[in-house]
């Protein structure tokens, strides 16, 4: 029995520098024919999350012959960085490795080469992918060396399956893209417990090694030692792991946080197209602390409830000027969206698109005011960071309260009506019932005249409560 020859990594090597001719994928389709490549790309998109580098691998098997294939990507804060295929191959890719060829690899232009993955050079393909309001997508395919002469690359492969393949990659990352913007409540909440803990483990990770860097970094750059040569390559060799060590952590903060600026900058981008046909008139307003970073879920939330405001309140007839502003209120990111509609919009508006849900997944919250004559304003409050209890209950018995609520309380305090409190806010009277209704609910009473005698001993009415000017700063 005559034993196949075997390429890097010992895998098979016969017949993997063609591409796309003759094997077929899963299911018997191939990607010569348009229904062929649909069924294959149906297929990847049926799958879930934790099987798709696999099925993705399989897909392609018939397409650019690979060994392994790894992804990086700044669309999710879960696993940012994946890869698939040979074990000994795949589970050494890192994301720094990724993200230095990720600066080669230009949006919609496939690349081909030599990269260094899994610590030495290996020939690669490589498509990129940039979804408006995303860091991008990549993939990278390995191929595996002929056996025809020792170290020899394969053949570049022809034009037409790395269209496919940038092609299907473009729709991956587009789709990848909607799942993570509109993820239901329970994705969201497990998605930022998940990047917390990453970051928490890389940094006690990096830490520990950057420590130990350090301590032999010391006697080999003593002078003491007789062996210069061999002092100095150790040297260098510690010092390159040491800044391997720092990119691996920069990578892992650019991937799961970002500055605000770049964050509104992205909803400005998504926001133009929505009114490029419209007379309604888009004032932006970008925080003032741009460099400040944001995490990239909270980052995902708040444009997406920007933009599901902004959508709602597009709907409304006579609506000449929109108002989109982004600031930082404490340890929290506030986005206020205001328009010169009849204000008539409820909060049951945004329920088409989750909103809520997606903000209380975050713990932040929502409030909707809607005056008539005068327009609507929602109100988005996201924390920068999870909330932390240790089970003795917050001091401020106000702590829980929105900032419109807490205004709604300072009247209930002055001893004023519905009506009185609706003209002091320049709200409508069903909002304010709205309003005290979640306030009785939240202080855990059953009349407004506890809720006043609670508001009293917390310090109200007096517009010194630390909650109660939050309302005025927007």
């Amino acid at each position: 029995m005559t034993e196949r020859p075997r390429g890097d990594d010992g895998n098979d090597a016969n017949d993997r520098d063609g591409a796309g001719d003759g094997p077929a994928g899963p299911g018997g389709w191939s990607w010569d024919d348009p229904e062929g490549a649909l069924a294959l790309t149906a297929e990847v998109l049926r799958t879930p999350r934790a099987r798709l580098m696999p099925r993705i691998s399989e897909v392609l098997a018939g397409l650019v012959p690979h060994i392994a294939l790894a992804q990086l990507s700044g669309i999710c804060t879960h696993t940012p960085a994946s890869a698939s295929g040979a074990e000994e191959l795949s589970a050494r890719i890192t994301g720094a490795e990724l993200a230095r060829l990720a600066r080669e690899v230009t949006p919609g232009r496939p690349w081909q080469g030599e990269a260094v993955l899994g610590g030495r050079p290996r020939p690669a393909v490589a498509v990129a992918a940039a979804p408006p309001g995303t860091d991008g997508a990549l993939l990278v395919l390995v191929r595996a060396r002929t056996v025809a002469g020792p170290g020899r690359p394969p053949a570049p492969l022809p034009e037409r399956p790395l269209r496919v393949l940038q092609q299907l990659w473009e729709l991956l990352a587009t789709h990848s893209h909607h799942r993570a913007v509109d993820a239901a409540p329970a994705q969201a909440a497990a998605s930022r417990a998940s990047a917390s803990a990453r970051a928490r483990a890389i940094a006690e990770l990096g830490g520990a090694h950057a420590s130990a860097l350090s301590a032999i970094l010391a006697p080999l750059r003593s002078a003491a030692l007789d062996d210069a040569t061999a002092r100095r390559t150790a040297t260098e060799l510690a010092v390159t792991a040491l800044l391997d060590l720092r990119g691996a952590a920069d990578l892992d903060r650019e991937l799961s946080e970002e500055p605000a600026a770049t964050a509104f900058a992205r909803l400005a981008d998504a926001l133009r197209p929505l009114l490029r046909h419209s007379p309604v008139r888009l004032d932006l307003l970008a925080p003032a602390e741009g460099d400040r970073s944001v995490p990239a879920d909270t980052a995902h939330a708040a444009r997406a409830a920007v933009r599901s405001a902004v959508l709602a309140m597009l709907e409304q007839d006579g609506l000449g000027r929109l108002h989109v502003r982004w600031q930082f209120i404490g340890n929290g990111l506030r986005a206020v969206v205001r328009d010169d509609g009849p204000g008539l919009l409820g909060a049951d508006a945004l329920a088409v698109h989750r909103t809520a849900d997606r903000i209380a997944a975050l713990a932040g919250a929502l409030t909707v005011d809607a005056v008539p004559g005068w327009g609507t304003t929602v109100t988005v409050d996201l924390p920068l960071a999870a909330p932390e209890t240790d089970g003795a209950g917050p001091a401020d018995p106000l702590e829980g309260l929105h900032p419109r609520e807490l205004e709604v309380l300072d009247q209930l305090a002055r001893g004023r009506r519905n009506r009185e409190i609706a003209h002091a806010l320049h709200i409508s009277e069903s909002t304010v019932k709205f309003h005290v209704a979640n306030i009785l609910a939240k202080l855990g009473v059953a009349s407004r005249g506890e809720a006043a005698a609670l508001a009293h001993r917390a310090g109200l009415p007096s517009t010194a409560h630390p909650a109660a000017a939050l309302h005025a700063a927007s």
